[in-house]
Protein backbone atom coordinates (compact mmCIF):
# COMPACT_ATOMS: atom_id res chain seq x y z
CA UNK A 1 0.00 0.00 0.00
CA UNK A 2 1.25 3.47 -0.95
CA UNK A 3 1.60 6.38 1.77
CA UNK A 4 -1.18 8.37 -0.69
CA UNK A 5 -3.90 5.20 -0.40
CA UNK A 6 -2.76 5.22 3.75
CA UNK A 7 -3.22 9.01 3.85
CA UNK A 8 -6.88 8.87 2.01
CA UNK A 9 -7.51 5.57 4.33
CA UNK A 10 -7.32 7.85 7.27
CA UNK A 11 -8.95 10.78 5.88
CA UNK A 12 -11.69 8.80 5.41
CA UNK A 13 -12.24 7.22 8.64
CA UNK A 14 -11.46 10.87 10.57
CA UNK A 15 -13.75 12.23 8.67
CA UNK A 16 -16.51 10.00 9.22
CA UNK A 17 -16.32 9.49 12.31
CA UNK A 18 -16.59 12.94 12.68
CA UNK A 19 -19.62 13.20 10.57
CA UNK A 20 -21.74 11.38 13.80
CA UNK A 21 -20.69 14.86 15.83
CA UNK A 22 -21.27 18.02 13.37
CA UNK A 23 -24.67 18.10 13.73
CA UNK A 24 -24.13 18.64 18.13
CA UNK A 25 -21.51 21.63 16.75
CA UNK A 26 -23.66 25.48 16.06
CA UNK A 27 -21.28 28.11 14.61
CA UNK A 28 -18.85 28.82 11.24
CA UNK A 29 -15.83 29.47 13.76
CA UNK A 30 -16.16 25.80 15.87
CA UNK A 31 -16.41 24.37 12.65
CA UNK A 32 -13.70 26.15 11.51
CA UNK A 33 -11.26 24.70 14.60
CA UNK A 34 -12.40 21.14 13.84
CA UNK A 35 -11.49 21.52 10.12
CA UNK A 36 -7.78 22.84 11.18
CA UNK A 37 -7.18 20.31 14.00
CA UNK A 38 -8.59 17.61 11.47
CA UNK A 39 -5.87 18.24 8.98
CA UNK A 40 -2.49 18.72 11.22
CA UNK A 41 -3.80 15.29 12.82
CA UNK A 42 -3.38 13.43 9.49
CA UNK A 43 -0.65 15.51 8.33
CA UNK A 44 1.04 14.53 11.82
CA UNK A 45 0.16 10.83 10.83
CA UNK A 46 1.04 10.56 7.95
CA UNK A 47 4.73 12.09 8.78
CA UNK A 48 5.33 8.98 10.81
CA UNK A 49 5.14 6.64 7.95
CA UNK A 50 7.93 4.37 7.02
CA UNK A 51 10.11 5.69 4.21
CA UNK A 52 9.17 1.93 2.53
CA UNK A 53 5.03 3.34 2.39
CA UNK A 54 5.85 6.49 0.72
CA UNK A 55 7.36 5.56 -2.41
CA UNK A 56 6.71 1.82 -3.83
CA UNK A 57 8.99 0.69 -6.52
CA UNK A 58 7.00 0.04 -9.67
CA UNK A 59 7.26 -4.00 -10.81
CA UNK A 60 9.44 -4.89 -13.80
CA UNK A 61 8.25 -6.92 -17.03
CA UNK A 62 11.39 -9.35 -16.93
CA UNK A 63 10.56 -9.97 -20.89
CA UNK A 64 10.38 -6.59 -22.80
CA UNK A 65 11.56 -4.23 -19.52
CA UNK A 66 8.33 -1.85 -19.45
CA UNK A 67 7.71 -0.58 -15.38
CA UNK A 68 4.05 -1.81 -14.10
CA UNK A 69 2.09 -0.82 -11.41
CA UNK A 70 0.48 -2.42 -9.05
CA UNK A 71 -2.65 -1.67 -9.92
CA UNK A 72 -1.64 -2.79 -13.68
CA UNK A 73 -1.18 -6.11 -12.06
CA UNK A 74 -4.17 -6.49 -10.34
CA UNK A 75 -6.27 -5.73 -13.56
CA UNK A 76 -4.00 -7.47 -15.12
CA UNK A 77 -6.34 -10.16 -17.84
CA UNK A 78 -4.71 -13.45 -19.20
CA UNK A 79 -5.49 -13.80 -22.97
CA UNK A 80 -6.48 -17.44 -24.10
CA UNK A 81 -5.41 -17.90 -27.75
CA UNK A 82 -6.01 -20.10 -30.14
CA UNK A 83 -3.38 -22.11 -31.44
CA UNK A 84 -4.10 -21.29 -35.18
CA UNK A 85 -4.45 -17.66 -33.92
CA UNK A 86 -0.77 -17.31 -32.66
CA UNK A 87 1.76 -15.75 -34.39
CA UNK A 88 5.57 -16.72 -34.78
CA UNK A 89 8.08 -15.43 -32.11
CA UNK A 90 10.57 -11.87 -33.12
CA UNK A 91 13.46 -13.55 -31.39
CA UNK A 92 12.94 -17.00 -31.02
CA UNK A 93 16.74 -18.03 -29.61
CA UNK A 94 16.89 -15.28 -26.98
CA UNK A 95 13.46 -16.41 -25.89
CA UNK A 96 14.57 -19.81 -25.59
CA UNK A 97 17.52 -18.79 -23.44
CA UNK A 98 15.57 -17.45 -20.54
CA UNK A 99 12.60 -19.98 -20.77
CA UNK A 100 12.89 -22.03 -18.22
CA UNK A 101 13.63 -19.49 -16.13
CA UNK A 102 10.47 -17.50 -16.71
CA UNK A 103 8.39 -20.78 -16.30
CA UNK A 104 9.54 -21.47 -12.87
CA UNK A 105 9.21 -17.88 -11.87
CA UNK A 106 6.83 -17.09 -8.92
CA UNK A 107 5.46 -14.20 -11.24
CA UNK A 108 2.55 -15.85 -12.59
CA UNK A 109 2.03 -13.63 -15.48
CA UNK A 110 5.51 -14.22 -16.75
CA UNK A 111 4.27 -17.77 -16.05
CA UNK A 112 1.67 -17.24 -18.16
CA UNK A 113 3.37 -15.21 -20.89
CA UNK A 114 6.32 -18.41 -20.89
CA UNK A 115 3.99 -21.38 -21.24
CA UNK A 116 2.50 -18.91 -24.41
CA UNK A 117 6.08 -18.51 -25.73
CA UNK A 118 6.15 -22.48 -25.37
CA UNK A 119 3.16 -22.77 -27.85
CA UNK A 120 4.91 -20.82 -30.74
CA UNK A 121 7.74 -23.02 -30.40
CA UNK A 122 6.35 -26.08 -30.99
CA UNK A 123 4.25 -24.57 -33.02
CA UNK A 124 6.78 -23.25 -36.02
CA UNK A 125 10.21 -24.21 -34.91
CA UNK A 126 9.40 -27.45 -32.91
CA UNK A 127 12.93 -28.73 -33.30
CA UNK A 128 14.45 -26.05 -31.06
CA UNK A 129 12.60 -27.42 -28.41
CA UNK A 130 13.76 -30.86 -28.18
CA UNK A 131 16.99 -30.58 -26.30
CA UNK A 132 15.23 -29.33 -23.36
CA UNK A 133 11.51 -31.03 -24.02
CA UNK A 134 11.96 -33.12 -20.76
CA UNK A 135 12.54 -30.01 -18.85
CA UNK A 136 9.85 -27.68 -20.13
CA UNK A 137 7.46 -31.10 -19.63
CA UNK A 138 8.77 -30.94 -16.12
CA UNK A 139 7.72 -27.38 -15.04
CA UNK A 140 4.29 -27.21 -17.71
CA UNK A 141 3.08 -30.17 -15.09
CA UNK A 142 4.49 -28.02 -12.09
CA UNK A 143 1.76 -25.28 -13.86
CA UNK A 144 -0.86 -27.87 -14.08
CA UNK A 145 -0.70 -27.99 -10.97
CA UNK A 146 -1.12 -24.24 -10.13
CA UNK A 147 -4.22 -23.18 -8.30
CA UNK A 148 -4.47 -20.22 -9.94
CA UNK A 149 -6.77 -20.74 -13.14
CA UNK A 150 -5.14 -18.72 -15.47
CA UNK A 151 -1.81 -20.26 -15.23
CA UNK A 152 -3.74 -23.57 -15.16
CA UNK A 153 -5.54 -23.40 -17.83
CA UNK A 154 -2.91 -21.73 -20.42
CA UNK A 155 -0.66 -24.77 -19.13
CA UNK A 156 -3.36 -27.15 -20.73
CA UNK A 157 -3.29 -25.18 -24.09
CA UNK A 158 0.50 -25.65 -23.87
CA UNK A 159 -0.23 -29.13 -23.10
CA UNK A 160 -2.47 -29.69 -26.31
CA UNK A 161 -0.04 -27.91 -28.22
CA UNK A 162 2.75 -30.10 -27.93
CA UNK A 163 0.58 -33.34 -28.26
CA UNK A 164 -0.14 -31.96 -31.76
CA UNK A 165 3.83 -30.59 -32.05
CA UNK A 166 6.17 -33.73 -31.29
CA UNK A 167 3.16 -36.96 -31.10
CA UNK A 168 4.94 -40.10 -29.74
CA UNK A 169 8.23 -38.64 -28.38
CA UNK A 170 6.65 -37.19 -25.07
CA UNK A 171 5.33 -40.97 -24.49
CA UNK A 172 8.05 -41.72 -21.84
CA UNK A 173 7.08 -38.30 -19.93
CA UNK A 174 3.40 -38.39 -20.45
CA UNK A 175 2.45 -39.90 -16.65
CA UNK A 176 2.59 -36.42 -14.92
CA UNK A 177 0.91 -34.90 -17.58
CA UNK A 178 -1.73 -37.52 -17.80
CA UNK A 179 -2.41 -37.64 -14.11
CA UNK A 180 -3.25 -33.87 -14.02
CA UNK A 181 -5.24 -33.94 -16.94
CA UNK A 182 -7.60 -36.01 -15.51
CA UNK A 183 -7.80 -34.27 -12.13
CA UNK A 184 -8.01 -30.82 -13.92
CA UNK A 185 -11.08 -32.25 -16.51
CA UNK A 186 -13.05 -33.52 -13.66
CA UNK A 187 -12.75 -30.43 -11.37
CA UNK A 188 -16.19 -27.69 -10.95
CA UNK A 189 -14.20 -25.16 -12.56
CA UNK A 190 -15.90 -25.48 -16.22
CA UNK A 191 -13.67 -23.48 -18.54
CA UNK A 192 -10.77 -25.70 -17.06
CA UNK A 193 -12.68 -28.74 -17.52
CA UNK A 194 -13.50 -27.95 -21.35
CA UNK A 195 -9.71 -27.05 -22.03
CA UNK A 196 -8.81 -30.50 -20.57
CA UNK A 197 -10.93 -32.50 -21.92
CA UNK A 198 -9.85 -30.66 -25.42
CA UNK A 199 -6.38 -31.64 -24.69
CA UNK A 200 -7.39 -35.02 -23.42
CA UNK A 201 -8.98 -35.52 -27.39
CA UNK A 202 -5.55 -34.53 -29.08
CA UNK A 203 -3.26 -36.64 -26.53
CA UNK A 204 -5.68 -39.49 -28.16
CA UNK A 205 -5.53 -38.48 -31.35
CA UNK A 206 -1.43 -37.72 -31.89
CA UNK A 207 0.08 -40.68 -29.73
CA UNK A 208 0.40 -43.96 -31.17
CA UNK A 209 -2.26 -46.34 -29.68
CA UNK A 210 -0.96 -49.12 -28.77
CA UNK A 211 1.73 -46.94 -26.85
CA UNK A 212 -1.23 -45.09 -24.87
CA UNK A 213 -3.13 -47.87 -24.20
CA UNK A 214 -0.39 -49.47 -22.32
CA UNK A 215 0.28 -46.12 -20.60
CA UNK A 216 -3.93 -45.71 -19.73
CA UNK A 217 -3.72 -49.67 -18.18
CA UNK A 218 -2.74 -48.15 -14.92
CA UNK A 219 -5.23 -45.43 -14.22
CA UNK A 220 -7.83 -47.44 -15.19
CA UNK A 221 -6.87 -49.07 -11.60
CA UNK A 222 -6.87 -45.82 -9.81
CA UNK A 223 -8.20 -45.23 -5.96
CA UNK A 224 -9.86 -41.88 -7.89
CA UNK A 225 -13.28 -42.76 -9.89
CA UNK A 226 -12.98 -39.37 -11.49
CA UNK A 227 -9.36 -40.87 -13.11
CA UNK A 228 -10.45 -44.00 -13.59
CA UNK A 229 -13.57 -42.28 -15.51
CA UNK A 230 -11.98 -40.65 -17.59
CA UNK A 231 -8.58 -43.34 -18.12
CA UNK A 232 -11.86 -45.15 -19.29
CA UNK A 233 -12.73 -42.54 -21.89
CA UNK A 234 -9.42 -42.41 -23.18
CA UNK A 235 -8.88 -46.32 -24.28
CA UNK A 236 -12.48 -46.63 -25.26
CA UNK A 237 -11.43 -43.68 -27.83
CA UNK A 238 -7.74 -45.24 -28.88
CA UNK A 239 -8.89 -49.00 -29.24
CA UNK A 240 -10.75 -47.60 -32.52
CA UNK A 241 -7.49 -46.25 -33.58
CA UNK A 242 -5.38 -49.66 -33.85
CA UNK A 243 -7.35 -50.85 -36.37
CA UNK A 244 -8.50 -54.62 -36.70
CA UNK A 245 -4.69 -55.92 -37.13
CA UNK A 246 -3.84 -53.70 -34.39
CA UNK A 247 -6.68 -54.82 -31.85
CA UNK A 248 -5.86 -58.64 -32.88
CA UNK A 249 -2.19 -58.39 -31.62
CA UNK A 250 -2.95 -56.22 -28.63
CA UNK A 251 -5.58 -59.34 -28.11
CA UNK A 252 -9.02 -59.28 -28.40
CA UNK A 253 -8.93 -60.79 -24.86
CA UNK A 254 -7.39 -58.64 -23.04
CA UNK A 255 -9.24 -55.75 -24.39
CA UNK A 256 -12.40 -57.30 -23.14
CA UNK A 257 -11.26 -57.80 -19.97
CA UNK A 258 -11.14 -54.20 -19.90
CA UNK A 259 -14.16 -53.36 -20.88
CA UNK A 260 -15.78 -56.61 -18.74
CA UNK A 261 -13.74 -54.68 -15.33
CA UNK A 262 -15.07 -51.53 -16.63
CA UNK A 263 -18.73 -52.43 -16.73
CA UNK A 264 -19.16 -52.18 -12.93
CA UNK A 265 -17.45 -49.33 -12.09
CA UNK A 266 -18.73 -46.86 -9.77
CA UNK A 267 -18.92 -43.37 -12.23
CA UNK A 268 -21.70 -43.63 -15.21
CA UNK A 269 -19.03 -42.33 -17.42
CA UNK A 270 -16.56 -45.49 -17.33
CA UNK A 271 -19.83 -47.45 -17.26
CA UNK A 272 -20.22 -45.99 -20.61
CA UNK A 273 -17.00 -45.87 -22.05
CA UNK A 274 -16.97 -49.92 -20.95
CA UNK A 275 -20.40 -50.31 -23.16
CA UNK A 276 -19.22 -48.80 -26.35
CA UNK A 277 -15.68 -50.18 -25.85
CA UNK A 278 -17.25 -53.86 -25.63
CA UNK A 279 -19.72 -52.91 -29.02
CA UNK A 280 -16.15 -51.87 -30.54
CA UNK A 281 -14.76 -55.04 -29.50
CA UNK A 282 -17.88 -56.99 -30.76
CA UNK A 283 -17.41 -55.76 -34.33
CA UNK A 284 -13.80 -56.11 -34.44
CA UNK A 285 -14.07 -59.80 -33.63
CA UNK A 286 -17.08 -60.06 -36.16
CA UNK A 287 -14.24 -58.85 -38.56
CA UNK A 288 -11.51 -60.97 -37.80
CA UNK A 289 -14.18 -64.25 -38.22
CA UNK A 290 -14.26 -63.35 -41.61
CA UNK A 291 -11.43 -65.08 -43.65
CA UNK A 292 -12.20 -67.92 -41.52
CA UNK A 293 -15.77 -68.31 -42.68
CA UNK A 294 -15.17 -67.56 -45.83
CA UNK A 295 -12.51 -70.73 -46.32
CA UNK A 296 -14.99 -72.58 -44.16
CA UNK A 297 -17.67 -71.73 -46.93
CA UNK A 298 -15.31 -72.34 -49.77
CA UNK A 299 -14.46 -75.68 -48.60
CA UNK A 300 -17.62 -76.84 -47.47
CA UNK A 301 -16.42 -76.82 -43.75
CA UNK A 302 -18.86 -76.82 -41.22
CA UNK A 303 -19.89 -73.72 -39.29
CA UNK A 304 -19.84 -75.38 -36.52
CA UNK A 305 -15.58 -75.03 -36.50
CA UNK A 306 -15.85 -70.77 -35.74
CA UNK A 307 -16.22 -69.82 -32.35
CA UNK A 308 -19.35 -67.33 -31.81
CA UNK A 309 -18.58 -63.86 -29.57
CA UNK A 310 -20.75 -65.62 -27.16
CA UNK A 311 -18.27 -68.22 -26.61
CA UNK A 312 -15.38 -66.19 -26.68
CA UNK A 313 -16.32 -64.25 -24.14
CA UNK A 314 -17.35 -67.16 -21.56
CA UNK A 315 -14.05 -68.51 -22.85
CA UNK A 316 -12.51 -65.40 -21.48
CA UNK A 317 -14.10 -63.84 -19.05
CA UNK A 318 -15.84 -65.09 -15.18
CA UNK A 319 -19.11 -66.11 -15.16
CA UNK A 320 -20.20 -62.62 -14.33
CA UNK A 321 -18.18 -60.48 -16.46
CA UNK A 322 -19.10 -62.66 -19.56
CA UNK A 323 -22.89 -61.89 -18.71
CA UNK A 324 -22.29 -58.46 -18.25
CA UNK A 325 -20.59 -58.37 -22.23
CA UNK A 326 -23.28 -60.30 -23.13
CA UNK A 327 -26.17 -57.86 -21.77
CA UNK A 328 -24.13 -54.94 -23.75
CA UNK A 329 -23.29 -56.69 -26.83
CA UNK A 330 -27.09 -58.50 -27.16
CA UNK A 331 -27.93 -57.52 -30.32
CA UNK A 332 -29.01 -58.13 -34.18
CA UNK A 333 -26.11 -56.03 -35.48
CA UNK A 334 -22.23 -56.76 -34.79
CA UNK A 335 -21.05 -60.13 -35.19
CA UNK A 336 -24.06 -61.88 -35.39
CA UNK A 337 -24.66 -60.66 -38.65
CA UNK A 338 -22.16 -60.67 -40.09
CA UNK A 339 -21.39 -63.92 -39.33
CA UNK A 340 -24.55 -64.86 -40.37
CA UNK A 341 -24.64 -63.09 -43.76
CA UNK A 342 -20.90 -65.14 -44.29
CA UNK A 343 -22.52 -67.98 -43.89
CA UNK A 344 -25.07 -68.16 -46.41
CA UNK A 345 -23.33 -66.49 -49.06
CA UNK A 346 -21.59 -69.30 -50.11
CA UNK A 347 -21.31 -70.28 -53.77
Amino acid sequence: MSAQTLRDHITFSVLNSEKKHENSYKGGFTKSLIENSTENFINEVTKKLPTTLASTPPLVDGINGVTATTTDVTNFEVEYIDSENLEDLLSVDSTISTLLVQLDSKDWILVCEALNNVRQISIYHKEKLLAMLDDVLKLIVKCLKNPRSAVCKTAIMTTDDIFKAYNDSIIESLDPLLLQLFLRSSQDKRFVCEVAERALITMTTCINASMLLAKLQFYLKHKNPKIRAKASMCFCRSVPRLGIDGIQAYGIDKLIQVAANQLSDQLPESREAARKLALELQAAYAKCQLPIIATAVDEAVTMDLVISWEDFCRSKLSVLNAQAILRVTTTTSGATTLLKEAKFEGP
